[in-house]
C-alpha cells in the first residue's frame, strides 16, 4: 500500500529524499527563517524609530540586541516604547528559537529518517 504525503518532508515509509530535494528543503527553510527574522527585527526597529525617535541604525541595533537577549543599548524615554519592549523581548525570544527550529528541521528529519530506514522499519506497512 503506497501512501502519499504532501507535506514538507517525506513520510517514514517513503524512501529517503535525494540530495537535490534535501538541499531545496534546506534553502526553503533558510528563506522562511530569514523572512521571519527580517519581519521581527524591522517591526521592532520601526517602533523604536517612530515611537522613541531613534535613528534607523540605532533602532535596528536595539531590536537585534533585544532579540538576542543582550538588552537595550539606548535608554527608553516614552511609556509606549517601554511597554512595547516588555512584549517584544518575550516574542523575540520565541522567534529566535523558532528560527533555530526551522533551520535545523530538515537536518534532523533527514538524520532520523535515515536512522529509521537503517533499522529496516521504513518498508513495513
Amino acid at each position: 500500500m503506497s501512501r502519499k504525503f504532501y507535506g514538507l518532508f517525506e513520510h517514514h515509509q517513503q524512501p529517503l529524499a535525494t540530495k537535490k530535494v534535501f538541499l531545496q528543503r534546506v534553502v526553503k527553510c533558510l528563506w522562511v527563517a530569514a523572512l521571519l527574522l527580517f519581519v521581527t527585527i524591522f517591526t521592532g526597529a520601526g517602533v523604536y524609530h517612530y515611537v522613541e525617535g531613534f535613528s534607523w541604525i540605532d533602532a535596528i541595533m536595539n531590536a537585534v540586541m533585544i532579540m538576542t537577549g543582550l538588552g537595550l543599548v539606548d535608554n527608553l524615554h516614552t511609556i509606549p516604547a517601554k511597554i512595547f519592549t516588555c512584549f517584544y523581548a518575550i516574542i523575540t525570544a520565541l522567534v529566535f528559537y523558532l528560527v533555530l527550529a526551522i533551520i535545523f528541521a530538515p537536518l534532523i528529519h533527514r538524520f532520523l529518517h535515515r536512522f529509521h530506514l537503517e533499522l529496516g522499519q521504513g518498508n513495513s506497512d
